[in-house]
């Protein structure tokens, strides 16, 4: 990665958006911060994912009630209790419904992992996000001969 920025882009002289790229550091700090990042935004994913699955089991759940419902008003009250009995309200894990799981990654993992992240960033890039990318930016939009954090394509 170059560490080329154009001395007369907006945000160095106080007339535009900030020069996001911090030219002071060097590259290998922020190839690390953008893949601790990185790491970050797949946590983001499989927290979007465990909400996805509880989400899905609830609706599962709800679905199930309805079921259960219909069958009794249908005239099947044993096998609406089979159907209670062996499935509506169980655990989804050993002792604990979907919300849980969701709260206990949340605390044990992706909580800790954002603070990290966000303590690197304090650390090395003056709590800055997006360093890497905001050079990726730079870089392309300079080689292209646009104007680097301007409006407009």
């Amino acid at each position: 990665m170059t560490r080329h920025v154009q001395a007369d882009h907006p945000g160095q002289n106080g007339d535009g958006p900030p020069d996001r790229t911090r030219p002071e550091l060097d590259d290998a700090t922020v190839e690390a911060v953008g893949r601790l990042s990185e790491a970050l935004e797949w946590v983001e994913r499989a927290r979007g994912a465990l909400y996805e699955f509880h989400q899905l089991c609830g609706h599962a759940d709800l679905t199930l009630g309805a079921a259960i419902s219909q069958l009794e008003d249908a005239g099947h009250p044993r096998t609406a209790a089979l159907v209670r009995g062996r499935l509506h309200g169980r655990n989804v894990l050993d002792g604990r419904w979907t919300f849980q799981i969701v709260e206990e990654y949340d605390d044990l993992y992706y909580r800790p992992f954002v603070d990290v992240d966000e303590e690197v960033r304090r650390r090395l890039t003056g709590g800055e996000r997006h360093v890497h990318e905001a050079r990726m930016k730079a870089r392309e939009r300079a080689r292209a001969g646009r104007d680097l954090w301007g409006p407009g394509a």
